[in-house]
């Protein structure tokens, strides 16, 4: 549902171009590891997804689910609570591993929340956190890094400007790229294979960037 929501509501928002570097949608128990720039990259993430036929479980911050109509469709969905500093934040990455032993497909943000940053310009993503690579190395499941941009003409800056940014979108329509990489498998120690994933992910957000670029 929540896929179906993005693919609707992004269209009218911004411009969504997607590429990726292997046909098809993505392979079933992969963990799909984004770049976090915007409150809206998402929905920008899960419309591109949904486009080439992947609709993934969520990891995000827990307190999402305690929005009234926004929880519930998490809930429906099966998407992961990440309850981070807290005792329970293991538990999100147990959940997610029984989803790739099921075959679903998990998005995971491994810089593991958004810049502070107020300005709209996109740069590339910031350093990882150790749970992609846990996830990886705990469930042997590959990695497909994305790379997304334009998410921050959307939505960045104050409440208010990201209100306001919301609103006159649907009138600006902001170019929107989503890029895809190879799947690739991290190596087994965790600092490294976060190095890795970070590499991988900027790689590809540098494609996503240079679409734009090239598109304007």
């Amino acid at each position: 549902m929540l896929s179906r929501i993005a693919s609707t509501l992004v269209p009218v928002l911004g411009r969504l171009s997607v590429t990726s570097e292997v046909a098809g949608p993505v392979a079933p128990g992969s963990i799909v590891a984004a770049n976090h720039s915007s409150l809206a990259d998402p929905g920008v993430v899960l419309a591109a997804l949904h486009r080439l036929g992947t609709e993934p479980v969520v990891m995000a911050t827990a307190g999402l689910w305690r929005v009234p109509v926004l929880g519930r469709v998490l809930r429906a969905g099966g998407h992961i609570p990440v309850h981070r500093g807290t005792a329970r934040a293991a538990g999100s990455l147990d959940a997610a591993a029984a989803a790739l032993a099921a075959g679903r497909v998990v998005l995971i943000y491994g810089e593991g929340g958004l810049p502070r940053r107020r300005d709209s310009r996109d740069t590339e993503p910031r350093a990882f956190r150790t749970g992609l690579a846990r996830l990886a190395a705990a469930s042997g499941a590959p990695v497909v890094p994305l790379g997304q941009c334009g998410a921050r003409r959307l939505s960045s800056g104050s409440a208010t400007k990201q209100l306001a940014g919301f609103a006159t979108a649907p009138l600006r329509r902001p170019a929107l790229h989503v890029h895809l990489g190879a799947p690739l498998h991290l190596p087994d120690d965790i600092a490294e294979a976060t190095t890795t994933a970070r590499h991988a992910v900027v790689a590809a957000w540098h494609a996503a960037e240079q679409h734009l670029h090239a598109a304007a």
